[in-house]
């Protein structure tokens, strides 16, 4: 028990420490050029790996998983790979249009 007291003590202090020598250091010279190039490194990362869309996705697809397999089949079923005149119901709608527009064309005259 005092060991777990003692670790959960040591990262308190550690954190202080840490963050009261970040906010020292990040304003003298050595400090700002330090962050310019931890900033246009992690930048040229995450334009290279596009890391925050995969960021969002992992989470989303770790909180969703149902609906992330639901968004996958349809997207994969969103494009098939047939043209409009090979679908079954093909006949079917045209006639349905061509209906539909002829009682249109009757009403308007």
């Amino acid at each position: 028990m005092y060991f777990l007291l003692i670790l959960s003590l040591k990262s308190i202090l550690g954190s202080v420490i840490g963050s009261s020598f970040y906010n020292w250091f990040q304003g003298t010279t050595g400090g700002i050029w330090f962050q310019k190039q931890v900033d246009r490194f992690m930048q040229h990362f995450a334009e290279k790996y596009d890391l925050e869309l995969a960021k969002k996705d992992a989470k989303f697809r770790k909180q969703y998983p149902l609906a992330a397999q639901r968004l996958d089949s349809v997207e994969k079923n969103s494009h098939p790979c047939k043209e409009l005149h090979e679908f079954e119901v093909y006949p079917e709608l045209i006639a349905r249009i061509e209906e539909i527009e002829r009682r249109l064309k009757i009403k308007r005259k």
